[in-house]
């Protein structure tokens, strides 16, 4: 019978495939070859999808219609558009083998259905195969190299962004301080998974699908290691080039709370009363809290008042307490009275603030001392580094142990470099808190002359933190740490300074 012809064109977006010809371009020469050699064109058939598998559907219904005899012949631009793959190589063969298929032509490639012609076309398409196996070894190759050189594969985690001008990874600005705040809310290890997963959708980051899918990649993102500077690709451990958005300290208190999680995990309950000095004071007769209560009294001429109460909240059953309420109006005179002995005096606040000055410069030297220890530690983890690549290299010791060894190695000089980091940024970390503790006690006149609750019990919680007292309607309380030694001259509230203000060798 006169041959009929199947116009196969074929395009994917594969590497291998970025410099063939369009489908326009294909069809035109197709036509152009078709109509030259007065070819009975069937039908035009086109497909966008890889042939190095399997699997092709156009392509698998083409060939199924020449056996049942639609056609007897295929005009195509070059055979690696019809296979790049065994299977379908091996298939065409065979359905020339058995006089299916009797024809094929090509507008870059010769072929008659000789033995010769279809050894050639053997040939062709191993050829075509052999180019795309050695194209993705060539590929992973190159991947291999990015990965050692600190670039990661594939699209960036959330947080990140491809930069595809010079195919980095930078910052996302925009999604990479929810991600941040995501680790530090669990580092807490006062929530679940889902509850940071609600928040991670409720900002957008992630998707808004099922619980289920939104927790499995919330635990994704918290076990990332590229989030502080390492990735894993293709088993191998690299350090990253791109600037981590969280602390490896950060990152390890997270890894603690999820290993505590499988154990078992207890929901922290969270107490929610607008009232200013709750969870301030004591009782003083059974030492349990002391809770608030909102009263409305009612008049006969129809107006009325609104008051707060503070009372104990009596949760000891085993002491019977007689304590009785006391009004936010005379809660609030007493604290105000007990406050203000521990104000600090201006001249002293300008004599401490120059002995820190001084303090801070002696902090420096010894922090550069520190860190130049730090550094020799890195400098030998590098030199351990290359010996271990030297040993996995000469076959000494199996890839298993050299992946572990090195991920162990490369944690270890992580943490070094991060201790650097923290230790330039904390250099003196005292100073700055003292500093700030000097400008609240010299502003607590300022702060007790306000009607701001708010600031008043800020204020009376970092002076007696835990050691506030309420019994018979009397507040009593002593400061802590260095607010007790402003409340020991109660004449001058002075401060005498010692030789140093370091921790542990200060004196009041």
């Amino acid at each position: 019978m006169p041959n009929k012809f199947f116009l196969y064109a074929r395009k994917s977006t594969d590497v291998e495939d970025k410099q063939v010809m369009s489908i326009e371009a294909q069809l035109t020469e197709l036509r152009e070859l078709a109509k030259r050699e007065n070819l009975e064109v069937v039908e035009e058939l086109i497909e966008k999808k890889s042939a190095k598998i399997p699997g092709r559907e156009i392509f698998n219904s083409m060939l199924n219609q020449i056996e049942k005899g639609r056609a007897n012949g295929i005009l195509s631009w070059h055979p690696d558009r019809l296979a790049r793959n065994s299977v379908d190589g091996g298939r065409i063969i065979y359905l020339l083998d058995i006089n299916r298929l009797s024809a094929l032509k090509f507008n870059t490639f010769w072929f008659e259905p000789t033995p010769q012609g279809k050894f050639m076309l053997s040939i062709a398409f191993s050829q075509s195969k052999y180019y795309v196996d050695s194209l993705s070894e060539n590929t992973k190759r190159g991947h291999r190299q990015r990965a050692r050189n600190g670039y990661i594969m594939g699209k960036a985690p959330l947080g990140y962004l491809n930069d595809s001008r010079n195919k980095t990874i930078v910052v996302d600005k925009r999604v990479s301080p929810v991600i941040i705040k995501a680790f530090e809310m669990y580092s807490k290890g006062d929530i679940m998974l889902k509850d940071v997963a609600l928040f991670l959708a409720q900002k957008g980051a992630i998707n808004n699908k099922t619980e289920r899918l939104r927790t499995d990649r919330t635990n994704k993102i918290l076990t990332n290691t590229f989030y502080f500077g390492i990735f894993t690709y293709d088993g191998e451990v690299y350090e990253g080039r791109h600037d981590p958005i969280i602390s490896k300290q950060l990152f390890d208190e997270v890894q603690e709370v999820l290993k505590r999680r499988n154990h078992g995990w207890q929901k922290a309950k969270v107490e929610r009363v607008p009232k200013p000095y709750l969870r301030l004071l004591r009782c003083g007769e059974c030492g349990m809290g002391i809770s608030g209560d909102f009263k409305v009294r009612h008049y006969k001429n129809g107006n009325c008042s609104h008051f707060n109460y503070y009372r104990c909240s009596k949760k000891n059953k085993s002491i019977k307490c007689h304590q009785p309420h006391i009004r936010e109006e005379e809660l609030d005179t007493q604290l105000t009275t007990l406050i203000k002995k521990y104000s600090l005096r201006q001249v002293w606040a300008i004599k401490m603030n120059k002995k820190l000055d001084e303090e801070q410069k002696d902090i420096a030297q010894s922090s550069l001392a520190v860190n130049n220890l730090k550094r020799k530690e890195i400098e030998a983890i590098d030199i351990k580094l290359k010996l271990l690549l030297d040993s996995y290299l000469d076959q000494i010791i199996d890839k298993e142990n050299f992946q572990e060894k090195k991920l162990e190695l490369v944690s270890q000089k992580k943490t070094f470099e991060e201790q650097i980091i923290n230790n330039t940024k904390r250099q003196g970390s005292w100073i700055e808190p003292m500093r700030n503790w000097i400008s609240e006690a010299s502003e607590v006149d300022q702060i007790i002359s306000t009607d701001n609750k708010d600031e008043k019990r800020s204020l009376a919680s970092k002076i007696f933190g835990s050691n506030l007292l309420l019994e018979n309607k009397k507040v009593r309380g002593e400061g802590q740490n260095a607010w007790s030694a402003l409340r020991a001259d109660p004449t001058a509230r002075g401060y005498v300074v010692a030789p140093g203000f370091e921790p542990g060798t200060s004196s009041m």
